[in-house]
């Protein structure tokens, strides 16, 4: 099989040749650029670049001899902007190694050693502590209070990092026939490529409430102005259907998976009861995808930490092709019930190694070992693309690592 073949076939769940495997193609999928420097030099590998595409996370795009390597299977069509090494520049981690930042993107450092982000009127948005491997969101637009009217959402909505410093391709959105262009690169992609097309297109919900209101005042908000709530979500839902409807007409024949996100869980267990999900969310979610499967070929990909386990059936009924990151240490998020209760009608990309205790803390054995336990568990009858519990840190060893991956490629399916 190609890797475009194998992803798809694992998606469609029948069983693929080797198992399918990810690294990088979505920001939630990938590695720190820190945990990138250290796995470079261990494998001695001098050359290239260490280029920070999602500057809020310090996640970074791998480069092709990391994707070869390992076997990497689906790519984000994000890489085919900025691809020349005046759109990048060179600055210092958090360790002291070296990295790259996009042109547009110039943290203020401040004398203490941390980094302020300002938008263009000067509003400070985003903070990186001294030390620290990833920007805080520091405005939150509608803390005190809902506003009268949504006059304002988009200029409001640009001042939350996630939008204001958002990760490639959509860092080009604003420019003219942006979309044509989008088309035009993916379609050379496509061409040059045999590996899966991923695109990120976001659309949260539960999250954009969070991210304005701030996360105490939303999660109130749920259960005590409700009716605030639900507005806020018709005016986003607005604005997603009609980036959807601009994402499924460039490329939507070409890309193969289109990822959303929205957290709804945490270790303990999900933000709010499933009632709530379902009155107040579900009816949106459903919406989306179906607008994604009834004018494209994409496949959906939801992507949610934490401890989801009881909603999860109301995530395949909303139309949801695949769920990421399968956090596993969280509530109820056992794999083995995971595999056996929805396996057939979802398929799990991640859950593959557990990124909180055994990628960063075991031995290397015990991270193979690990990790061929859940290859093993969630690989029977496709529905599975490999891929850790969210983004590999920067306190993973190398060794570490190269163990999870030759677990992977030991794997055998025949």
């Amino acid at each position: 099989m190609t890797s475009r073949e194998r992803i798809m076939a694992s998606v469609q769940h029948k069983q693929p040749d080797r198992v399918p495997l990810d690294l990088g193609a979505t920001p939630s999928s990938g590695i720190s650029a820190i945990a990138y420097n250290n796995l470079k030099k261990h494998l001695d590998m001098n050359n290239g670049h260490t280029r920070i595409y999602d500057v809020v996370q310090q996640v970074v795009y791998p480069e092709q001899e990391i994707l070869d390597l390992f076997g990497v299977d689906v790519i984000d069509v994000g890489r085919v902007f900025n691809e020349k090494d005046s759109d990048w520049y060179d600055t210092t981690l958090a360790d002291g190694s070296i990295a790259q930042y996009p042109k547009w993107f110039r943290p203020t450092l401040q004398p203490n050693g941390s980094y302020l982000v300002f938008d263009k009127e000067g509003t400070q948005i985003a903070k990186m502590p001294v030390g620290a491997t990833f920007f805080d969101q520091t405005y939150f637009p509608y803390e005190d209070d809902y506003p009268d009217n949504y006059d304002n959402l988009d200029k409001d909505m640009n001042k939350i990092l996630w939008q204001a410093l958002v990760h490639s391709p959509w860092d080009h959105a604003s420019e003219p026939n942006f979309y044509e262009d989008l088309r035009k690169r993916v379609l050379q992609l496509r061409q040059n490529t045999d590996k899966a097309l991923m695109i990120t297109c976001g659309c949260n919900l539960f999250e954009w409430g969070t991210f304005l209101r701030r996360i105490d005042n939303f999660l109130m908000d749920i259960y005590s102005d409700e009716d605030a709530v639900k507005e806020l979500l018709e005016q986003l839902m607005v604005r997603h259907l009609a980036t959807l409807e601009k994402v499924c007409d460039a490329v939507g024949d070409i890309v193969d998976i289109l990822r959303f996100g929205d957290d709804l869980g945490m270790d303990t267990g999900m933000f709010m009861s499933r009632e709530k999900y379902q009155t107040i969310f579900k009816p949106h979610h459903t919406a989306l995808n179906e607008y994604v499967h009834k004018h494209s070929k994409m496949k959906t990909f939801l992507h949610s930490c934490g401890s989801i386990y009881p909603i999860i059936g109301d995530l395949i009924d909303a139309g949801y092709d695949i769920l990421n990151p399968v956090q596993t240490t969280a509530y109820q998020m056992d794999p083995a019930v995971l595999k056996r209760e929805f396996g057939k009608d979802i398929t799990f990309w991640g859950g593959g190694c557990n990124t909180r205790t055994i990628l960063n803390r075991a031995t290397p054995q015990e991270v193979y070992d690990y990790t061929r336990r859940m290859i093993d568990i969630f690989m029977v009858d496709g529905g599975f693309v490999f891929n850790t519990e969210h983004n590999i840190m920067p306190d993973v060893p190398p060794s570490n690592i190269i163990a999870m991956y030759q677990a992977v490629k030991d794997a055998d399916l025949l």
